[in-house]
């Protein structure tokens, strides 16, 4: 591990205004995936400003929804009540996503803004377009069992790791951030990630320095809600494949390099497509890297088997 300063914000605008004037700071929470990556020499922060004890992690009512802190962690998510009554997919999606011992440190933004868990990105031996621009793919002729489907072209093929965010994708939830001149906004989840493009090491819509502070949803759908994950064991193992389904929304998940909003699905489902037809239109245009080819079954059957049990088992 390189060595690096750290300070603890006072507030949100203290914590902006330090990432504005310190070259290669970031922010630090639960730090359960960027401890991990600055071991592994992957990242490599010259500050850390932690934001964990901020007055970010109440989960409050707002607007017939709910606005979730960024510093909640995942654990007190999904144990809300209000969570548990009214966005149960949430709550599905966020057990699926790790073990309690990461639930209870990881926060709602760190979950957003973890990174892939290509073993090429994890392997500084190897090349990686993410961890160093311009280096190659090793993942296109290499293991790439774990690979994108949707979305990929030849300069990443990488997955977002996230559960929550399918969840929240599906659930039309909104982020809200301050940036450092002081400004807040709030813009669709869905806008936060970007997808590879040329550059992908550049994996969100963020300004430098620009701090998560909030995670709203919406008043819940009409209609039920359920999370469904395929993965190789049950336990410490990243997904292959997921569904979020949320009245007529749907998400898929581990299967592009950010959370993927099923539009073609939802708007074939609209208009009296079966369920196999639906998620049929959203993957037509997949394309596999060879390791990768079951993914679009898997999706599939996910998808279906879903979007099923949320309509009362009608396929």
């Amino acid at each position: 591990m390189r060595p690096f300063t750290y300070e603890r914000a006072t507030s949100p605008e203290a914590a902006v205004k330090a990432a504005a004037q310190t070259p290669g700071a970031r922010f630090i929470a639960g730090g359960t995936n960027l401890l991990d990556l600055m071991k592994l020499d992957i990242e490599r922060p010259a500050h850390l400003i932690d934001v964990s004890r901020l007055p970010l992690s109440r989960i409050e009512a707002a607007d017939g929804g709910l606005r979730i802190g960024a510093c909640a962690t995942n654990s007190q998510v999904a144990a809300d009540a209000d969570v548990r009554r009214r966005y149960p997919v949430l709550v599905q999606a966020i057990v699926a996503g790790g073990s309690p011992q990461l639930r209870n440190k990881a926060s709602v933004a760190g979950n957003l803004l973890q990174r892939t868990r290509c073993a090429y990105f994890y392997d500084t031996s190897k090349p990686c377009n993410k961890r160093q621009p311009a280096s190659g793919c090793g993942a296109l002729e290499g293991l790439n069992r774990n690979a994108a489907i949707l979305g990929q072209i030849h300069a990443c093929i990488a997955t977002h790791p996230s559960d929550m965010a399918v969840a929240l994708a599906a659930l039309d939830a909104e982020v809200e951030t301050l940036s450092p001149s002081g400004e807040a906004r709030r813009f669709a989840l869905t806008d936060l990630h970007r997808l590879p493009g040329e550059t992908p090491h550049v994996e969100t819509h963020l300004i430098a320095g620009e701090l998560i502070t909030a995670v709203i949803l919406p008043p819940p759908p009409e209609g039920g809600q359920a999370y469904r994950k395929a993965r190789d064991r049950a336990s410490y193992a990243g997904g292959l494949a997921s569904v979020a389904v949320a009245g007529e929304r749907i998400a898929l998940g581990m299967v592009a390099h950010k959370p993927w909003r099923a539009l073609q699905a939802e708007a074939a489902l609209t208009v009296g497509a079966s369920p196999a037809e639906a998620i049929g239109e959203e993957l037509k245009d997949a394309a596999t890297a060879g390791r990768n080819d079951f993914k679009v079954t898997l999706t599939a059957r996910l998808a279906i088997a879903t979007i099923s049990e949320t309509n009362g088992g009608a396929a």
